[in-house]
């Protein structure tokens, strides 16, 4: 059976996994990502995530994924327990970013983040021309409804960490699910980034 093709975002996020690698998936939804990685790259996945209809969904495709909350669960994982730990379209709802940042980088020997990118030229454009909170495709929800509660932009993200001491090992910037070569905290939509401590 053939795969079903990733969004865009998660397929750069898929990219920077290697093949056979113990993976941990935080805020997994609905294992999506975590199947087609154990599918197509013969990974050891494992996930985490806090809503229980999608730990239900994740579970029916055969996944190990547990329910938990990111901001207060991974303090229970072992150091380096995994080759690579992803925090996909989840670190803007995390309480402390920062303090997930260096759990990502502790659990796990590399980290792989992507989130939406505040910075994006839409962004300005919407907030600037209407004077209210925008909504696009990356931020799809009125301000009141979003779980989103840390916006940042790519440079706020690399700011971060530097200010951390982690290593980026390799950095994107994603519009409309395309590389953008140049300007990415302006013109990207999304950002991915592999770091390491």
């Amino acid at each position: 059976m053939t795969p079903v093709p990733l969004r865009p975002d998660l397929a750069a996020v898929a990219a920077a996994v290697p093949a056979g690698a113990r993976v941990l998936d935080i805020g997994c939804g609905d294992g999506q990502l975590l199947a087609w990685l154990r599918d197509t790259k013969g990974v050891e996945g494992r996930g985490i995530e806090l809503d229980p209809s999608d730990v239900a969904a994740a579970v029916g495709r055969g996944l190990a994924v547990v329910q938990g909350d990111a901001d207060t669960d991974l303090a229970d994982y072992p150091d380096a327990a995994f080759d690579v730990v992803i925090l996909s379209n989840t670190l803007q709802a995390m309480q402390r970013p920062a303090d997930v940042l260096a759990q990502l980088v502790r659990i796990g020997c590399s980290a792989i983040v992507s989130f939406p990118n505040f910075g994006h030229w839409r962004v300005r454009l919407g907030l600037a021309l209407s004077g209210r909170m925008p909504v696009t495709r990356s931020l799809p929800v009125s301000w009141h409804e979003t779980p989103n509660i840390h916006f940042c932009t790519i440079a706020d993200f690399e700011a971060l960490a530097v200010e951390m001491g982690l290593t980026v090992e390799r950095r994107a910037g994603l519009s409309s699910g395309r590389q953008v070569a140049i300007w990415p905290n302006l013109l990207a939509d999304t950002g991915v980034f592999v770091l390491r401590r």
